[in-house]
């Protein structure tokens, strides 16, 4: 089985042929480490692992705050990709002002053999307040686990290594491989200070250590590595205890240049003072090529120049926009999505779930008789997902309620790319139709999440945010196929310059339609299976309680509520009733429409004429449900549906995001009597408008900005996009009483949003997770380049 390039390079596969069909299921795929600041591995479970750590040296505290990991304790100013394209690589710069250093990392690759080609990495640094010293110490490693092995080359030395280091390595995947780390010549090491003459043989020198870890623990090299700085420093330090000074951390803060045998994780350290560089190769031994600095220089280059090339034509600024200058805010929107794009991560593991878990008014004779006895915690068999991360710092894994929105991002760069991480997906899809909501694969991701968040209920749903990608995969291929461009298709263009850089399919590439639907048709079994399993399990009853509806059938609720939150909903703290059997919830029939419309519009796709037809009347259902089960004439507002205290069926208003919902999903027609309203609560200030975004509550409830406060009135980027698009596609754009507001509205939200999270951008270095209500502040977690970054297509139009 053949690799299709390493680490997330993304060959042709056009969607233009039958070979799309027969080629991608015989590929594996490599990934960036999102979760790291920086580090790679192949698309494989088990295989090569890269990492880079670095500590300053101005004294011996800072080693304790090593930077490796994406942290928000870390305190960085910024890091970000400025350039990254997951078909070449890109250009990442990690602002460190509290070890006075500013690392840039470049990332290139080069195909060729028959083994996934080949990759080259450059770690370079200067100081960020040149008029202060920056003393830096960086490590970089590489470990295996599986098969294979990997020896170093270079002949050992007690007291350090002058000149390149290199490895050799095999794995039945990758073949034979080797991996060169060169210095600059230009760098400087620190070799004068207090106690120089007595470490003057290890001074200027890189050090190394090859050590062994267990199987399934290569995760863990940097406590590790670490560990063995400190090991061998202890002692050294323990001698100069009563000295008037200690030795300069350089000195002794060094790995112990001690290779095991049979080691699987070997570290490289460097020391530098100043600005500093050097370059890492992987040359795959079946590509016969060999690099220098020079393939850098130029493919970066290159890898720039294409990269700006087609931002400009896949996500232009409409001329409409009202900036004075533009170059700023192209530079945001280039970084929000490259950095979505370095967030893609290929993940492993066993999962936990526990199939009897249920609160008291979830418990369901008829849905529970499909547990298999198993109650309890469990570890599931091992899954593997390629998939975009909301946040490498706070949130470095998959979760469902986002993909769907990372997948309208990255589709509209490369409709492949997303086609094959949404197949990740639908593979996660077991036999009952479910999927978890959060995808904590193998002891690395459950490292990161807290113990009460790790297990997974087979019966707990998210919002299916991924039929979304299927409806703007159809979409593209039906804008295609009448006369399909470079920027329709999500082609790249090749790169003139006298080296192998990825290349993309042709720009006159037609577009088959039976290829295409070969490709779907695989997933909507499975997704059909999951849409089924939704109706199943996320019921709702409704003449249980004497309501009236044109449909029998046609409510639901989110199971997995508790007292206090929904967080199945995505929503997690936004006010709801009590919770109680008989509730039913307004943003969840709402969903079930979508994926209904979206189920409809599939089943056309693929000439599946019967299922269509039944997806319609269903659809129809669902949207007379929605009026006569949700909509409150008094409040003039959709709400949820809850039980009172005489058991009666009720109204449950609180203005914000979830009122909204049949609207920012277009299901209510233009011309409703209710459109009125909801734009009105939409633009009042003391409600849902700010000069920052739609807040997720009204500013007059009296729960606003109460208790957590996670969606109480802070404003959520993906939900505002939802708006807009509704906004945009439907509602500005199509005749009826309303087309003229909405069109307002849609100018004024848009140039609120935007200028909100790339002011906060210029002032705080990061886009965040949530944004305040009341001051536009950026808060929670950062970097939030997840659906965050979908401000880029918001300024470009696309919804």
């Amino acid at each position: 089985m053949r690799i299709l390039w390493l680490f997330l390079t993304l060959l042709p596969l056009p969607l233009v042929c039958s070979n799309f069909v027969n080629n991608t299921e015989n590929l594996l795929w490599g990934a960036y480490r999102p979760n790291l600041y920086f580090g790679l591995r192949p698309r494989l479970p088990q295989s090569l692992m890269t990492g880079l750590v670095w500590f300053g040296t101005q004294n011996y505290q800072s080693i304790a705050k090593a930077r490796h990991a994406c942290d928000q304790g870390d305190g960085l100013d910024s890091y970000t990709w400025t350039h990254f394209n997951p078909r070449q690589g890109g250009v990442q710069i990690l602002r460190d002002s509290q070890n006075n250093v500013e690392i840039t990392t470049e990332f290139l690759k080069v195909p060729g053999g028959s083994h996934g080609g080949s990759w080259v990495a450059r770690i370079k640094g200067a100081p960020l307040n040149p008029k202060f010293p920056s003393r830096i110490s960086t490590i970089f490693y590489l470990g295996l686990e599986g098969l294979g092995g990997v020896d170093m080359v270079t002949d050992e030395s007690e007291n350090g290594i002058d000149g390149p280091v290199e490895f050799s390595g095999t794995t039945p995947d990758l073949g034979d491989f080797t991996i060169r780390i060169v210095d600059a010549p230009d760098n400087e090491a620190v070799t004068t200070g207090p106690h120089s003459e007595a470490f003057e043989e290890r001074l200027g020198k890189t050090h190394l250590a090859g050590l062994r870890l267990p199987p399934g623990q290569l995760w863990t090299a940097k406590d590790h590595i670490m560990q063995s700085i400190v090991n061998r420093a202890s002692p050294i330090v323990e001698k100069y205890r009563t000295a008037e000074q200690a030795p300069d951390p350089s000195f002794t803060l060094q790995l112990p240049d001690d290779i095991l045998t049979a080691s699987n994780l070997f570290a490289v350290q460097k020391f530098f003072e100043g600005e500093f560089q050097f370059d890492v190769f992987f040359e795959s031994a079946s590509a016969n090529q060999t690099f220098d600095a020079s393939t850098i220089d130029q493919g970066i280059a290159a890898v720039v120049a294409s990269f700006n090339s087609r931002f400009e034509e896949t996500f232009p600024i409409p001329p409409s926009y009202p900036a004075n200058d533009v170059t700023p805010l192209k530079s945001f929107s280039k970084a929000i999505t490259s950095n979505l794009f370095g967030g893609i991560g290929y993940f492993y593991g066993t999962s936990i779930i526990d199939k009897g878990f249920a609160y008291e008014w979830d418990q369901d004779d008829e849905i529970d008789a499909a547990d298999d006895g198993q109650n309890g915690a469990r570890l599931t068999e091992p899954r593997a997902l390629l998939t975009a991360t909301p946040s490498r710092s706070f949130f470095p894994r998959g979760f469902y309620w986002d993909e769907g929105f990372h997948l309208l991002h990255i589709g509209a760069w490369d409709t492949e790319l997303s086609l094959e991480i949404l197949k990740g997906w639908i593979k996660l899809i077991d036999s009952d139709g479910w999927v978890a909501r959060e995808q904590i694969l193998g002891e690395e991701a459950r490292s990161r999440v807290p113990a009460q968040f790790q297990t997974q209920v087979p019966t707990f749903a998210n919002p299916p945010t991924l039929t979304m990608a299927v409806t703007a995969i159809i979409k593209k291929f039906n804008a295609a196929h009448d006369g399909p461009s470079a920027a329709d298709l999500g082609i790249d263009y090749g790169i003139n310059v006298q080296m192998p850089i990825a290349s993309e399919p042709e720009s006159s590439a037609v577009l088959d339609r039976a290829a295409v639907q070969s490709v779907l048709r695989d997933m909507y079994k499975p997704l059909k299976r999951h849409y089924e399993w939704f109706r199943r399990t996320q019921r709702g009853q409704i003449k249980q309680y004497g309501r009236r509806a044109r449909s029998r059938t046609e409510g639901y609720r989110w199971r997995g509520r508790s007292e206090a939150h929904v967080l199945t909903s995505g929503m997690d703290d936004y006010p709801r009733g009590p919770p109680h059997a008989g509730e039913l919830h307004l943003d969840l029939i709402s969903w079930m429409g979508f994926f209904t419309r979206t189920m409809k519009d599939f089943a056309q796709f693929i000439d599946e004429e019967e299922d269509a037809a039944s997806f319609a009347e269903i659809e129809s259902a669902i949207i007379n449900n929605i009026d006569d089960l949700h909509w409150d004439e008094e409040s003039e507002m959709y709400c949820d549906v809850g039980i009172d205290s005489d058991d009666e069926s009720t109204h449950i208003c609180h203005a914000g995001y979830v009122s909204l919902f049949p609207f920012m999903l277009s299901l209510l027609p233009p011309d409703s009597s209710h459109l009125g309203p909801i734009l009105d609560m939409l633009h009042d200030l003391e409600q849902l408008w700010s000069e920052y975004g739609i807040r997720s509550l009204s500013k007059s409830h009296p729960e606003f900005g109460k208790g957590e406060n996670y969606w109480k009135g802070p404003i959520w980027v993906q939900i505002n996009y939802m708006v807009l698009g509704a906004l945009h596609n439907t509602y500005a754009r199509e005749e009826g009483p309303f087309q003229e507001k909405a069109r307002e509205i849609y100018e004024e939200l848009r140039r609120n949003l935007v200028n909100n999270v790339f002011k906060e951008y210029q002032r705080t270095g990061y886009v965040w997770e949530q944004y305040d209500p009341l001051t536009g502040e950026g808060q929670r977690s950062h970097p939030f380049t997840g659906w965050t970054s979908l401000v880029t297509l918001i300024l470009a139009e696309i919804y």
